[in-house]
């Protein structure tokens, strides 16, 4: 039966439809950063460059497609960030193939953000000019369904709704000149991510391209901002696949070029070794990034459990460490 739609036609058709992201240059304009910092360790210490990996459920946070292929029945992880400024992100992600992925594959993905205590403080009038409310505990988090199918032996689409919120605790603000009202400072917006992976056919060789946190524009009172759109191209290939002695050694290359729309475009380089998909060492590079151009980890994989741990130097800013752990049936 012959294919009324071609995956290389459905690929062209979401580089086209993105290409309009490269003329935004509204920097330093939008909100819910958070939804931009990668917390999985792999993903940290690749350099963020994973657009074209297949990483199981942890695909939700990069491109929804590359859990396109996963092999068993269940695949779940949980991340700790540990960020700058004492900041600290969890993410927990959920991905099921049916029928050996006959049906596709259903993923969940979650993130809690806990920006720890902030001392609130409101206008007065006396020699300080202020004075202390209470201590803040400003908090955000985000809930995602995504969806994945491989619909070619090469070819393979995902996407992801997301429902995100951030609470920047509560307030007072005056009404009129002698009364005031509380403000609780909440905001919700719902965001998408969509992606494809197209497997060449030579070796390992893969090309995508993802769009994340799609959304209409969202406010904060009366400032209106949008989420941080990102749009990413990569190719990845095991380069050791092209010497027929090392098969029990890896050498992943993977390159992502990023267009964001809060900061200027940035080109990650990720390097993964595995010896017999045992024991991994990774190393990353981010151009064109202030503080945190290099990265650095490993990981451990053994019966269907695997650890994996992110070095980030970040600069002036504490160094970040992330922790996975993964579990796949």
């Amino acid at each position: 039966m012959k294919k009324l739609i071609s995956p290389r036609f459905i690929f062209l058709l979401c580089v086209l439809l993105t290409l309009p992201l490269f003329g935004q240059k509204k920097l330093a304009q939008t909100g819910f950063q958070f939804l931009s910092v990668a917390t999985d360790a792999r993903g940290g210490a690749l350099g963020n460059a994973m657009t074209t990996l297949q990483a199981g459920s942890s695909s939700l946070f990069f491109n929804p497609a590359g859990m396109s292929r996963m092999s068993g029945f269940v695949d779940m992880s949980a991340t700790q960030n540990n960020w700058i400024a004492d900041i600290v992100h969890n993410t927990y992600s959920l991905a099921i193939s049916p029928s050996g992925g006959r049906f596709g594959v259903f993923g969940l993905s979650l993130t809690s953000v806990d920006y720890g205590e902030v001392e609130g403080t409101m206008v007065w009038g006396n020699e300080q000019g202020y004075i202390d409310t209470e201590l803040m505990e400003p908090t955000a988090f985000a809930i995602g369904l995504g969806y994945a199918k491989a619909l070619t032996d090469k070819f393979s689409v995902g996407g992801q709704i997301k429902y995100t919120g951030q609470h920047l605790g509560r307030s007072m603000v005056p009404v009129g000149e002698d009364s005031l009202t509380l403000k609780k400072n909440l905001a919700f917006a719902t965001a998408i991510d969509f992606g494809t992976i197209y497997q060449t056919g030579f070796k390992s060789l893969a090309f995508g391209m993802s769009v994340r946190n799609f959304s209409n524009e969202i406010k904060f009172e009366k400032e209106g901002f949008q989420l941080p759109l990102t749009f990413r191209i990569g190719i990845s290939m095991d380069v050791f696949d092209l010497v027929s002695s090392l098969e029990s050694h890896g050498l992943l290359v993977s390159i992502d070029a990023s267009h964001p729309r809060s900061y200027p475009e940035q080109l990650m380089v990720g390097l993964e070794y595995d010896w017999k998909k045992i024991l991994f060492l990774r190393a990353g590079y981010v151009g064109n990034a202030d503080e945190n151009d290099l990265s650095f980890g490993f990981g451990v994989s053994k019966f269907g459990a695997q650890v994996d741990y992110a070095y980030t130097p970040y600069g002036i800013f504490d160094n970040v460490q992330r922790f996975t752990i993964r579990f796949s049936l």
